[in-house]
């Protein structure tokens, strides 16, 4: 099975080597590793140019933000699975690529999703919360579950048939995305319980009270474009899991 990683990229200086690093290390022998950039202006093209006899293709280019970065390197994607690393995050260790491989052949799965770690920008062995997803039984999106995007793996036959990032969301394409995926077209997914990918605090959908709201509207926008009814309460369990893993990461 031809893994396919796609890792976007903006003034990405001072943290791409961790990503990229993490990519290329990995032990399993069948990886496409794309990087999407969006004409950065710092060092970032010149980081990538230092790696490239290990980077599969590199497009750098004027884009209308990350997701739309995202369905670049979906588009240039040619293997079977499909994962996304974005260039502050990396994976914890080098056998992450095997083990999702292995879930999805011994499962017969479409997707598969694992856990996630938050951490320090700078210190990235300080994790300040856990993000532990559990088993999915079909429904759990309307308790207000879904799994971390960059643990996220679908097989490129998923996009193919059920569509790609919808531009019109600013910050919750990857949650609709899922949504469209595993409620609404219930494919099939696997779920690997380890955590397989660092993120440094600070994601877009969190950074402030005006974005959080944002999100929860977003949200709400994700059920309605797929024609789906949520409980009165899902919106609001949601960021509630959030906010309880923070109690539970010690």
């Amino acid at each position: 099975m031809k893994v396919s990683i796609i890792t976007i990229t903006y003034n990405s200086e001072a943290t791409l080597k961790d990503t990229i690093e993490s990519v290329v290390n990995q032990t399993y022998g069948d990886i496409e590793y794309i990087i999407v950039d969006g004409k950065s202006t710092d060092n970032t093209l010149s980081i990538i140019q230092s790696y490239k006899d290990k980077i599969s293709k590199v497009i750098s280019e004027k884009d209308q933000g990350l997701y739309d970065a995202l369905n670049k390197g979906i588009a240039l994607a040619t293997g079977d699975l499909i994962g996304i690393i974005h260039s502050d995050d990396f994976y914890t260790n080098n056998f992450v690529i095997e083990k999702i491989v292995k879930s999805i052949e011994e499962n017969n799965s479409d997707a598969v999703y694992a856990d996630l770690y938050y951490v320090d920008k700078v210190y990235t062995n300080k994790i300040f919360r856990k993000w532990k997803s559990g088993n999915y039984t079909y429904g759990q999106f309307i308790n207000g579950w879904m799994p971390p995007h960059p643990t996220f793996f679908a097989k490129r036959s998923c996009y193919e048939k059920f569509g790609s990032f919808n531009l019109s969301f600013v910050s919750a394409a990857d949650y609709e995305l899922m949504l469209r995926f595993i409620h609404k077209h219930k494919i099939n997914i696997s779920y690997l319980p380890e955590f397989i990918v660092k993120m440094r605090v600070g994601g877009k959908s969190n950074v402030t009270l005006n974005n959080r709201l944002r999100a929860n509207k977003e949200d709400r926008k994700a059920w309605i474009v797929n024609g789906l009814i949520p409980k009165f309460y899902t919106l609001y369990l949601k960021p509630l899991r959030k906010i309880i893993q923070l109690f539970t990461s010690s």
